[in-house]
């Protein structure tokens, strides 16, 4: 099984799991809450098959990788990062950032630069802010959401996620094309995670603020997001990242939902192609 050693000194070291495809320019596919690198599927057949090499891999505490007792915040997931792409020697690099995965492409630049960074995608994606504060008063998060969040994961997890996967993937339209079968492989995603990472993360990708992180994004940037995002409102997110990423670019999916990698992966694939092969 492929993994990595993390070398973050602040939090337990352990193994992350990724898998690489192809050859090519790398594109390097980070997942969001609560699934595993396997979520991009769609993506990494259109990206190897365009030739590029196409690197998935398992957050701390999701998937395949080690479920460690602490490390869920962002320090620690950008150190992650950056440990995969230092062991891997990856240079030239496309992050795709989905949901919270949008959150490591802002710390990761943050704290170690865009050296390695050829361009950079967030996809329905939880920067600037989603917590709602004083100084960011649209916030779509309050304390008290989070909480119940975080609380009907303690009390019975499956029942939250199935509850959550309706306003994920909008199901009142996508059940049809979806199937059964997809909602049973994205439960499978989602339970091989660790409880505690699970609640744990509700708190990060919810709660950190990005805002003086995004203007260390110095690379051309994609901003993909779907209009009828129920999870992370394009208007609360997406349109106002561009405050901060001068060198953006914004693609609105229409009727796209959060789970839009899927719903819309058509659409999403010739999007990520175009922004890449530019």
């Amino acid at each position: 099984m492929p993994t990595i050693q993390t070398r973050h000194f602040k939090a337990p070291q352990t193994e992350l799991y990724y898998e690489s495809y192809g050859e090519g320019r790398p594109v390097v596919l980070i997942h969001g809450w609560p699934l595993s690198g396997r979520m991009w599927e769609r993506q990494v057949d259109a990206l190897r098959h365009a030739g590029f090499r196409t690197v998935t891999y398992d957050r701390r505490g999701f998937g395949q990788s080690g479920k460690t007792p602490t490390g869920y915040e962002y320090d620690t997931f950008a150190a992650d990062l950056n440990d995969l792409l230092e062991t891997l020697d990856l240079r030239d690099v496309t992050l795709v950032g989905f949901s919270m995965g949008g959150g490591e492409v802002a710390r990761y630049a943050a704290h170690y630069g865009a050296g390695r960074l050829r361009s950079a995608v967030m996809m329905g994606a939880v920067p600037p802010l989603l917590l709602q504060t004083a100084d960011n008063p649209d916030g779509p998060m309050t304390p008290d959401a989070i909480q119940g969040m975080v609380q009907g994961i303690a009390q019975n997890r499956p029942k939250f996620f199935g509850e959550f996967a309706r306003a994920f993937f909008n199901l009142d339209r996508h059940a049809d094309l979806l199937g059964e079968e997809y909602l049973a492989f994205t439960a499978g995603l989602i339970y091989q995670a660790s409880p505690v990472a699970t609640q744990a993360c509700v708190h990060a990708f919810s709660e950190t603020d990005f805002r003086a992180d995004l203007p260390h994004l110095t690379v051309p940037t994609l901003i993909l997001h779907g209009d009828s995002d129920q999870i992370v409102p394009f208007e609360k997110s997406g349109a106002r990242m561009p405050e901060f990423l001068p060198q953006s670019h914004t693609e609105v999916i229409k009727d796209g939902p959060h789970g839009l990698y899927v719903t819309h992966a058509d659409e999403v694939n010739r999007a990520l192609l175009a922004f890449l092969n530019r």
